[in-house]
């Protein structure tokens, strides 16, 4: 028996399943732009980036899972707080990185998986998404475990994908590696930042 059998879903909707989250994944969004504004910075950055925006993935998929993201649909209000507090840590982290533009003792320090899966955890539309996606996929026999399953499979796809754009950015700003050139990478990483804050703050 398979892993897919095990969990009440046919091989034939997990493969469906699969090619709508590919499709979805490569459309670019906040977190495609937030790696690739820190991969642009390091790679390591990046891949760490990619991390955290794929345990906040997985954040979301128990929320789906425990019926907590329900609660942005019931409770009046708690969508537009938690997208205001991921707008302003995005911006923090745009206006951070233009602050310190060419300090790279500071800039390897920065980022990583906790940034990562903080601006993923703080964006309400993907729990919102999330509930509304992940389900669809269950058929009747389906439970938690199914859509746990199907969580999981969506963020691995997400960490594929994610890393390869991680290590992409990051060896193109090594063969541009120069002061001059790391300055402006920066510069673009933290108006990437601050931009990724605004339209969240404002969709």
């Amino acid at each position: 028996m398979t892993v897919a059998a095990s969990l009440l879903i046919e091989p034939s909707r997990y493969a469906l399943f699969v090619l709508a989250a590919v499709a979805l994944i490569l459309t670019p969004g906040p977190d495609t732009l937030f790696v690739l504004a820190r991969g642009l910075e390091t790679r390591t950055q990046g891949v760490r980036a990619a991390l955290g925006v794929t345990l906040g993935i997985l954040f979301h998929t128990v929320l789906v899972t425990v019926g907590v993201a329900a609660l942005y649909r019931s409770v009046p209000g708690a969508e537009s707080v938690v997208r205001t507090a991921g707008a302003i840590y995005l911006c923090y982290l745009g206006v951070n990185t233009l602050w310190s533009t060419g300090d790279e003792e500071t800039t390897v320090a920065r980022g990583g998986v906790r940034e990562g899966f903080t601006v993923n955890a703080l964006n309400p539309q993907v729990a919102l998404f999330f509930l509304a996606f992940l389900p669809g996929f269950v058929p009747p026999s389906g439970g938690s475990g199914t859509i746990a399953f199907l969580g999981a499979t969506y963020a691995g796809l997400t960490a594929l994908y994610l890393g390869g754009v991680a290590v992409a950015a990051g060896g193109a700003a090594t063969l541009l590696q120069s002061e001059r050139t790391g300055r402006a990478l920066d510069r673009i990483a933290g108006t990437l930042l601050v931009a990724l804050g605004v339209w969240l703050f404002v969709s």
